[in-house]
């Protein structure tokens, strides 16, 4: 115990003995330090802004449907409401919500213009909890209920029919026969979406007054289910995949929407290739300092050889000097960051790119998401190459030969 204080005591003297070198590096180790949770913070951010309004946008975290509707997203791809086993499952408590809905592919016709667009039969009341369009309507109401025959449709859908709150649109589609299916339906509600496509391309209405203007009577287009984190759903997929049975598809989120899927995973391993990227830019600095230290003490080093210190205590020397430098960096470095992320949780208006994100499924508005354990992780990632990073020249002190380190002019 003694010695580790003593080699402590001696590596804190010499950091600081050529404190503007040492500034320096801390100040470097510092803003990489905030570069890699500042950027990782956005990136988490965007990535689970884009999932979340993913899933609101009907998949939910499960879904259940026809085999075949993926392929084939017509009306004669359905299947039974929920009941037995299945209702039982979906009334746990790991089931947050769940809802059913008739989805149809579908052509809606105002006075001035038509436009193609997926009809989507709701049961209000369970709606609320699991979709976007309840939470972002803006002008109007909601729908009554499942047998309401109003419309609830998107601003930008409103704008290019050139119609507005309370008129009359045509809606069709076909049914089961394959003959069309028409009628009026009045707007009631307008909603506002994060991304324009949500608004010109989804039309919402009572299941039942879809069902009936189908003639399908009960069935349904599927069934989406909502847990407690889109990031792990495996355990509901496979209950839920159990009770539904055979002749049904069931499919988590990320396998409905591959897109996301693949933009989260992509994500978790961006993570680690950026932090460990900054750091190699980061290394050279450290390894350069470390270097200079070692070199001017060369005479020191060859000393304390002499007068008995053993090369395993030199080794450790330079290695807590390292130490201490990242986990000061590091410390304020995870400040820093935490007081950049803080005053920016109510969002960052990226509209002047809005349509750039849009592209990509991000909103304009960028929230970003501190996450513990990618602290942890860039931390963690950050003291382990250090240590590698500091052997090399700590070696090499620790090699030296004390009558040359001593005679060395």
């Amino acid at each position: 115990m003694g010695s580790l204080r003593i080699i402590f005591r001696l590596a804190w003297r010499n950091l600081w003995r050529n404190h503007r070198r040492t500034l320096i590096m801390l100040a470097a180790i510092v803003i990489g330090v905030w570069a890699m949770i500042f950027m990782t913070a956005l990136m988490r951010g965007m990535v689970d802004d884009m999932v979340r309004d993913g899933v609101s946008v009907l998949p939910g975290h499960v879904q259940i449907h026809h085999p075949d509707f993926r392929d084939d997203p017509t009306i004669s791809n359905v299947i039974e409401p929920p009941s037995g086993e299945l209702l039982e499952v979906l009334n746990r408590p790991e089931v947050v919500a769940w809802a059913t809905r008739v989805r149809v592919p579908a052509v809606i016709s105002s006075e001035r213009d038509t436009r193609g667009v997926t009809l989507v039969g709701i049961e209000p009341d369970r709606e609320r909890g699991i979709s976007f369009v309840a939470d972002d309507l803006n002008e109007g109401r909601f729908l009554d209920s499942r047998d309401d025959r109003g419309l609830v449709v998107g601003r930008k859908l409103v704008e290019k029919l050139e119609t507005g709150l309370g008129k009359r649109v045509v809606v069709m589609s076909q049914d089961p026969e394959n003959e069309i299916a028409d009628r009026g339906f009045r707007i009631v509600g307008i909603f506002d979406s994060k991304l324009a496509q949500y608004e010109e391309g989804y039309v919402f209405g009572g299941e039942g007054a879809i069902q009936d203007l189908l003639g399908v009577g009960d069935a349904i287009s599927e069934v989406a289910i909502l847990g407690t984190d889109y990031r792990d759903v495996e355990g509901l997929h496979r209950i839920v995949a159990d009770a539904a049975g055979p002749d049904v598809e069931v499919l988590p989120w990320n396998e409905l929407d591959s897109y996301l899927g693949s933009m989260l995973a992509v994500m978790d391993g961006f993570v680690v290739v950026w932090i460990v990227v900054v750091f190699l830019a980061l290394s050279f600095g450290l390894v350069n300092t470390l270097v200079m230290a070692v070199f001017e003490r060369v005479r020191e080093i060859g000393l304390m050889l002499a007068l008995g210190m053993t090369p395993r205590n030199i080794l450790s020397q330079i290695l807590v000097e390292s130490i201490l430098l990242l986990v000061i960096g590091l410390a304020i470095g995870n400040l820093a960051a935490w007081a950049a992320i803080e005053p920016l949780k109510d969002g960052i208006d990226v509209s002047i790119v809005g349509e750039g994100m849009e592209y990509f499924g991000a909103a304009s508005v960028l929230y970003p998401a501190l996450y513990i354990k990618d602290v942890i992780l860039a931390n963690v990632i950050v003291i382990v190459l250090g240590f590698f990073a500091s052997l090399s020249p700590a070696w090499r002190a620790s090699r030296y030969d004390p009558v040359r380190a001593i005679t060395k002019v």
